[in-house]
């Protein structure tokens, strides 16, 4: 059983160089790792290609997969000392083509850094999170570590590509972590713990104004129209004569005249129809009721008026005295 040739020249996206002179240090190292599961590589430099294929020692069938494994692995150029834990029974690998998923290389270049994040740190906090090993390579992104903690990683790095950044998967990894060391919360719901991240950036597409509904679809197809002649039939017309046939539209016409003449009539007469007036109301004010009218205070009121402003004789009038001065021209004259 031979597994594919993963390592070719010529591929855009590595330097063939380099890894052929980090092959050829590494060798034997592969060889002695592969040699403990009875599993034989070659590496032909020429071609330019790594085969394993079984031996008849070998005893698990499913070695030969995980050696096929640690060639994408190395051909990625992740280093030995990662690459050979694909061996272990519990370990597993993904590599992600991310290539594809973003239109303009421009796009493509700022995501893959939001993913690596500044000086690696966001890529780290993913490793640590899911107990993965993480390599961004070019077009694909390399992981290898246990099964569920390469499900995350794939999630992570998917949502990064469709533009939601990584620190939102980051912070929910983080809470799953806290929640999963208590033992009562373990049979119970996350989701209240966990934050809902709004896509508040996104610009919702413009529904129409008018909503077309689909019918459903029948194998059968639709019932085809009546034709006139089946009005005719239906009616009895079919059966008239000629005669009688132009009679009854003639007076259809008649009818459908006298209706039209009716409205047009009526359309003019509305012109000269007087628009209906608002009554008038008269305002009247009324005295108030409620507070009572005292007629002594009022008659009081007045005479006192009377007999400041007017002068009228007051009740008890004085006597009205001659002064001095005039009583001595008298006596003089």
């Amino acid at each position: 059983m031979e597994g594919a040739s993963v390592h070719k020249r010529g591929q855009p996206q590595r330097s063939t160089g380099g890894e052929e002179a980090y092959l050829k240090e590494c060798w034997p190292l592969v060889q002695k790792a592969l040699g403990d599961s009875h599993i034989k590589a070659t590496l032909d430099l020429i071609e330019g290609s790594i085969t394993v294929c079984t031996t008849k020692k070998t005893f698990d069938p499913y070695a030969v997969v995980r050696a096929r494994d640690l060639i994408k692995l190395l051909a990625r150029s992740v280093p030995f000392e990662q690459a050979v834990r694909i061996l272990e029974d519990d370990m597993a690998c993904d590599i992600i083509k991310i290539g594809t998923l973003v239109r303009t290389r421009e796009r493509f270049v700022k995501r893959r850094q939001r993913l690596i994040g500044p000086k690696g740190s966001t890529l780290k906090a993913l490793e640590l999170l899911t107990n993965c090993y993480v390599m961004v390579q070019g077009n694909t992104v390399s992981a290898l570590g246990p099964f569920n903690g390469l499900k995350e990683v794939r999630k992570v790095v998917l949502d990064t590509m469709k533009n939601i950044h990584p620190i939102y998967n980051i912070k929910t990894l983080m809470i799953k972590r806290e929640l999963s060391k208590d033992p009562e919360l373990r049979l119970q719901s996350w989701e209240r713990f966990l934050p809902n991240f709004r896509h508040k950036n996104l610009t919702k597409r413009k529904e129409p104004k008018k909503k077309t509904t689909k019918k459903e679809y029948t194998p059968f197809p639709p019932q085809q129209p009546e034709s006139q002649i089946d009005k005719e039939l239906a009616t009895g017309e079919f059966f008239l004569r000629e005669s009688v046939k132009k009679r009854k539209k003639m007076e259809e016409i008649k009818v459908k005249q006298a209706e039209a003449l009716t409205k047009r009539q009526e359309e003019r007469n509305r012109a000269f129809i007087p628009p209906k007036e608002k009554p008038v109301m008269k305002k009247t004010n009324k005295a108030p009721s409620e507070a009572k009218i005292d007629i002594e205070a009022i008659k009081a009121k007045v005479r006192k008026a009377k007999t400041k402003k007017l002068g009228a004789p007051s009740v008890n009038p004085v006597p009205q005295t001659t002064p001095a001065y005039d009583k001595k021209k008298k006596n003089k004259g």
